[in-house]
């Protein structure tokens, strides 16, 4: 067994006997992995600040391929603390933690390390956190093999007249293939959801969305995650009563 060392974010932990956790921990050298912080509970234990969600660091374990790794230590790069203070800032948080620990059960990708990574970062730095979370999902369908058609028409195939955007037949639709008593969204909206898609989230410096493409998107999203991913958490629900709130 070897120590290795690599940059990785706590997703979730688990209680372990008496006074250890075991740490579900994204990465990026490994994906998602499986790492036992022994007598973390203990209130003088090194690693007691680590063994939590959102520790983010440099890690330094004791790592077995397809095992439960040891934890040695873990060097904070970024402690999040505008997150940390924050009850709706903390509360997406949560949730891209939760997203993000599904997904990569399903696809054990280390790019997802950089996606989460850099939109924590961004809500960190002040950028609306509704709106990057609505750009992550977006993205994390790729990795879930289930994207909306958002380069033409989804039933015909026509890049020509895109007027709607529709969850149920999997993303845009051009004027020949809508249908009677059919809700559409504002033209903003099919456009800003494909600047989404392939927007660099790490070189965002600013985000200047209107509330109803915000809340269409949210709309379009839920529904589409509901139709085709099989992913229901409950911190998606604490989320749409903190959205109530604002």
């Amino acid at each position: 067994m070897k120590i290795e060392e690599f940059n990785g974010i706590v997703l979730s932990t688990t209680n372990f006997k008496e006074s250890s956790k075991i740490l579900n921990v994204l990465t990026d050298k490994y994906g998602l992995i499986g790492i036992m912080a022994k007598g973390a509970r203990n209130i003088k234990s090194k690693l007691r600040s680590a063994a939590n969600p959102l520790a983010y660091g440099t890690i330094n374990a004791y790592y077995k391929e397809d095992k439960l790794s040891t934890l040695i230590s873990l060097d904070v790069i970024n402690s999040f603390s505008n997150i940390q203070k924050d009850l709706e800032k903390i509360s997406y948080a949560n949730y891209l933690l939760d997203l993000f620990l599904q997904v990569s059960r399903q696809a054990n990708d280390s790019d997802l390390f950089d996606l989460l990574i850099n939109a924590l970062i961004k809500i960190e730095d002040g950028l609306n956190p509704r709106i990057i979370t609505q750009i992550v999902e977006l993205k994390l369908l790729d990795y879930l093999g289930v994207s909306p058609k958002l380069d033409s028409c989804a039933i015909c195939g026509s890049q020509n007249n895109i007027v709607n955007l529709s969850s149920f037949h999997g993303g845009y639709l051009c004027s020949n293939c809508i249908e009677d008593n059919m809700n559409f969204v504002d033209s903003k909206t099919i456009r800003v959801i494909r600047q989404y898609y392939y927007v660099d989230i790490s070189k965002i410096t600013k985000l200047d969305i209107k509330d109803i493409t915000i809340k269409q998107i949210d709309e379009f999203l839920d529904d589409y995650y509901d139709r085709y991913t099989g992913l229901y958490l409950k911190s998606k629900s604490f989320l749409k009563q903190i959205q109530k709130l604002n």
